[in-house]
């Protein structure tokens, strides 16, 4: 059964065209990993909550777009493997290839997927 892995994150809208360079490049990783599809989205129409919220989830500020993501593995063993086979790439190496975020305030988890797949 496929899986999938999400993601949530506060980008400095300013850096909209760094963040798309780092995502076409971690995409082309997790697919070299094994991913069979990634997703990146920037967001658009991302309300701010008054209990919760995509944007109260990554505290973010006002100079900064949530962005949203999913990656859908083969299956759960797929993505454990491609997930260690990703922290020894030199591509996902910090000095190579900074994350244009603040990564404490990102959000993720792994999913096993219930219907639409």
């Amino acid at each position: 059964m496929s899986y999938i892995d999400g993601f949530v994150a506060a980008v400095p809208t300013a850096k909209k065209q760094d963040y798309i360079a780092f995502c076409k490049l971690m995409g082309q990783v997790m697919k070299d990993c094994g991913a069979q599809q990634v997703v990146d989205c920037w967001g658009d129409d991302v309300p701010e909550g008054k209990v919760t919220s995509f944007p109260m989830a990554v505290k973010a500020e006002k100079d900064e777009t949530v962005c949203f993501g999913w990656v859908i593995w083969p299956d759960k063993a797929t993505r454990d493997a491609g997930m260690e086979q990703m922290m020894k790439d030199p591509r996902c190496a910090p000095d190579q290839n900074p994350m244009p975020f603040d990564g404490m305030r990102m959000i993720f988890g792994g999913f096993e997927p219930l219907s639409g797949l």
